[in-house]
């Protein structure tokens, strides 16, 4: 080492601790998800149990148990008391396939689709400016060799996982009292709808999506008992007109396109709205400089990889859209953990 090289040496203003967090956080998450498709979540919901015992559960080694629960408490998923682990209340409400707000069917997605956070296909999808999932807008241009009906299924129960939970907490934020009909545009399973008429009995709700989901949808509908609350109504939210409606929704479908396709669909919205009708965007935002938070992010990289055009926007950008169609009285709501809405009015 030459003195020019010791002379640069010089302490450091900080500790490192953000990039030693993205390092280890490229094999921390992934962990959580072999301990869902092990079922480690489900084993200890039924009992706590001490590592011995959850070593011959899953036939695993100590070492290899103790990094599994050494993971999955960092997190906050389990805890430790006595030599016995157990369950945290956010585990057992979002990773049992029982809870009513289950994440597992956006978990098992996320296993079937390990490309879309792999080093070599987030690598690929920056370099081409281009998708690698979902190859254009519809799940079934990808899978063509597979049973479409079962693609639209684990689809449709993955976004389902995802949305429950947010579903029942916007609704809370807003007066819908004098709201008579909701169009869910391209509702998926309805959870939205679901949510929304469980908290406003005056509202009936309509979901407007391509008739494999439609029919799924007629499933979740019916479990939940609200076949007399919510319909479904087969179209293309690109080519059909939408039925009428005093309240339009968007869940999760600005940020699968580009600001143009936005624009339309933000003008179709305007023209078709009863006026004085409402238009709810309900997304993650990026800051107004799309600096933070990290959540929103690292969904915006899963939209890169996703979707041809698709990324997360700020509530500035969200709210200038619906400015620039003619809606007023705009407003960005924080709702639920990342989630906001952002809504506007058609004028009288």
């Amino acid at each position: 080492m030459t003195q020019a090289t010791i002379n640069k040496l010089h302490k450091p203003q900080t500790d490192g601790t953000e990039v030693w967090d993205a390092i280890v956080g490229l094999h921390t998450y992934p962990t959580v998800l072999v301990a869902h498709e092990l079922k480690l979540f489900l084993l200890l919901a039924e009992t706590p149990r001490t590592l011995p015992e959850i070593c011959q559960s899953f036939n695993l080694a100590p070492r290899a148990a103790g990094t599994l629960l050494s993971v999955c408490a960092s997190v906050g998923f389990i805890e430790l008391k006595d030599e016995y682990y157990s369950l945290t209340t956010v585990a057992q409400e979002y990773l049992l396939e029982t809870s009513p707000t289950s994440f597992c069917g956006w978990l098992d997605m996320m296993i079937a689709n390990a490309n879309s956070f792999s080093f070599a296909g987030i690598k690929k999808s920056i370099l081409t400016d281009a998708p690698i999932v979902y190859e254009g807008d519809s799940i079934y241009e990808v899978h063509e060799q597979e049973d479409k009906d079962q693609v639209t299924r684990t689809f449709t129960r993955g976004m389902h996982s995802a949305s429950v939970a947010p579903a029942l907490v916007w609704p809370e934020t807003l007066d819908l009292s004098d709201n008579r009909q909701m169009l869910d545009i391209a509702g998926g399973s309805g959870a939205h709808s679901i949510g929304a008429t469980l908290k406003w009995s005056n509202l009936k709700a309509t979901i407007f999506d391509m008739a494999p989901v439609c029919e799924v949808t007629q499933e979740y509908i019916a479990e939940y008992g609200l076949l007399e609350q919510i319909s479904t109504e087969v179209g293309d939210m690109w080519n059909d007109p939408f039925p009428s409606a005093d309240l339009h929704f968007y869940s999760l479908i600005y940020h699968n396109y580009d600001l143009e396709k936005n624009r339309f669909l933000t003008k179709k919205s305007f023209d078709s709205l009863e006026p004085g009708g409402r238009i709810i965007l309900h997304q993650w935002l990026f800051n107004d400089r799309r600096t933070g938070p990290l959540g929103t992010a690292g969904y915006n990289v899963m939209m890169q990889i996703w979707c041809a055009g698709g990324q997360e926007y700020s509530g500035l950008e969200l709210s200038t859209l619906l400015a620039e169609a003619g809606f007023v009285n705009i407003e960005i709501k924080p709702t639920f953990g990342y989630w906001s809405i952002v809504t506007g009015r058609k004028p009288e």
